[in-house]
């Protein structure tokens, strides 16, 4: 089995890779019946020579190779037919603007595995970058306080190499005494709570957050059933929340009122309410200021997202009473800080873990015929069709 490591081609670029080259190495040591081929990139964060140096073939041509490991949507033009291609092909909920992808995926009779279809028996994804947006995220929540507030000027996260140069930074910084409110409990809310705690700002309980002063900063991480509550003021799971979101309403603004600065790293499910809405951010008692919204659902259960940003501009400021955007800076304005891409910040480390993960969930697959079903769940297409888990999608192949 030939796997090569493509090039990333999509604009504007993105430095990551799914192995490292030490992560390769550790790759081929594992699986020495496995050949590796680097595709030249000019713009990836390990340069060819870190390849070559760990004893990988880097080559302009990798047509010779079975399966292609990327990260971005590889462009239409640069699809090589009848080969396994993996990478976040950004189709599975039928988004428009990559139809034409998945038509030509079909067409050149490529096997596709998205990153985000590589999922357990149970359904929970196996592999991705979410750690890496809550770190990126959580980071970039700070420094736009600072710009708003006028009171540090933290370094763009891009050009700092990685996840401990941002953590340098942060602890250069007098905190006020503010409430920092952190919703979700996967990997991008964990990634983001690893720099509350390498910050040493304290973890306080839903109780104190809400009802207590403290005269330092203090954080609170909350689940589904802190911020949402059964109509019928049954007390039940989580599960019940997530087969049963219609049954629910928004209990979030109790949190609204004494926070200063939220952190979305929730996931949120089709039918949840949402957290707040923008008649909740008219009311005197909304107290954010700052939002780092890492989950980025546009015009969803943050109300204060009106839309993605970027790493070039990466935020903008909301007006509650035209529920429009303004300059971050006016008095009026609440910070919103939501880039979609925030992993692309933090090239270096996110390649490194993205590999590590990879190496334990897929790779292994191609080697013990697939024992535990990982290939078999991902594939989306085979033999240009599409395969039955993931036949929903014909429709928005066609057209329809």
């Amino acid at each position: 089995m030939k796997f090569a490591i493509i090039k990333e081609r999509k604009n504007p670029p993105d430095r990551r890779v799914v192995f490292s080259p030490s992560k390769l190495a550790e790759a081929q040591k594992q699986f020495p019946q496995a050949n590796f081929k680097v595709e030249s990139s000019d713009i990836r964060v390990f340069p060819d020579q870190d390849y070559k140096n760990a004893g990988f073939e880097v080559s302009e041509n990798v047509s010779d190779c079975d399966v292609m490991l990327g990260v971005k949507e590889v462009p239409i033009e640069a699809l090589i037919p009848n080969k396994k291609y993996f990478f976040f092909s950004h189709t599975i909920k039928k988004q428009p603007y990559n139809r034409k992808l998945l038509k030509a995926v079909l067409d050149k009779k490529i096997e596709l595995y998205d990153h985000e279809t590589i999922v357990s028996e149970k359904g929970f994804r196996l592999i991705g970058f979410g750690r890496y947006a809550g770190i990126v995220g959580a980071y970039n929540g700070f420094r736009a306080w600072g710009l708003k507030f006028n009171t540090w000027q933290l370094p763009k996260a891009g050009p700092l190499p990685n996840q401990q140069a941002l953590i340098n930074e942060l602890n250069n910084l007098a905190l006020p005494n503010i409430k920092i409110l952190l919703t979700g409990s996967g990997k991008v809310a964990n990634g983001a709570q690893e720099m509350l705690d390498a910050m040493s700002i304290k973890s306080v309980s839903v109780t104190d957050y809400l009802n207590s002063s403290f005269n330092e900063p203090v954080y609170c991480k909350i689940d589904v059933l802190d911020y949402n509550k059964r109509k019928d003021g049954q007390v039940i799971d989580n599960q019940d929340f997530f087969d049963n979101p219609q049954d629910y309403e928004s209990s979030f603004m109790r949190f609204a009122k004494v926070t200063d600065y939220y952190i979305a790293g929730h996931f949120y499910g089709d039918g949840a309410p949402y957290l707040y809405t923008r008649t909740d951010v008219k009311s005197p008692d909304f107290n954010v200021k700052v939002v780092a919204d890492v989950s980025c659902d546009v015009d969803g259960p943050v109300a204060t997202t009106l839309r993605a940003s970027t790493i070039a501009d990466p935020i903008y400021g909301y007006n509650p009473e035209t529920e429009s955007e303004i300059d971050y800076k006016d008095s009026k304005a609440i910070v919103v800080m939501a880039v979609d891409n925030l992993p692309c910040e933090l090239p270096q480390d996110a390649s490194e873990g993205f590999g590590e993960m990879f190496l334990k969930a897929v790779i292994p697959a191609f080697f013990n015929n697939d024992a535990d079903g990982v290939l078999q769940r991902a594939k989306m297409t085979e033999n240009g069709k599409l395969t039955e888990n993931f036949a929903y999608l014909q429709g928005y192949v066609d057209g329809n």
